[in-house]
């Protein structure tokens, strides 16, 4: 059983509520729009496991670090997570193919800065995007999200709501 906590479109901001929110996490997943190296070395050092994907705003120093999609297996669900990718019913060009041809379990988006936790009952996965962590866009609360991970099944999961500072 695995604990996750998951944020997206940081853009380089650091808030010491992910260390709060986070602690008992035995992951910490990033959708993508880290923003910077330092904030790379940051989760590193403060979580046990960090796993991210680059976004649209991330220079080569941070691609070269991470893929732009990524696929693992977490306990016995099948993750896939990259930065742009839409939501049921509105999937990314990009990634719209791979779905429908081999569907995850779980499928992880960020970038729209809007927090969506939906099942797609014609694909049957569940897609989250955990909305934006940062500080830049037009969001006026940011949100994380957490959830367990226990064998097949993907339970307890939390909205936190971090409002802007």
């Amino acid at each position: 059983m695995l604990r996750i906590g998951l944020l997206s479109d940081t853009h380089g901001y650091w808030d010491d509520r992910y260390l709060r929110h986070f602690s008992e996490c035995d992951e910490v997943w990033h959708a993508g729009d880290i923003g910077s190296f330092e904030l790379v070395r940051r989760f590193r050092s403060e979580f046990r496991e960090f796993r991210a994907v680059c976004g649209n705003v991330d220079g080569a120093n941070l691609r070269l670090l991470f893929p732009e999609l990524l696929r693992w297996r977490c306990e016995q669900v099948d993750v896939m997570m990259t930065h742009i990718g839409g939501y049921p019913g509105h999937y990314a060009p990009a990634v719209r193919p791979l779905l429908l041809e081999n569907p995850p379990t779980l499928f992880i988006s960020g970038h729209s800065h809007i927090l969506k936790v939906q099942y797609d009952k014609t694909l049957h996965l569940l897609h989250i995007n955990p909305g934006a962590a940062g500080l830049q866009g037009w969001q006026q609360v940011r949100t994380l999200v957490r959830f367990t991970i226990d064998k097949d099944n993907i339970s307890d999961l939390d909205v936190i709501e971090l409002t802007r500072t």
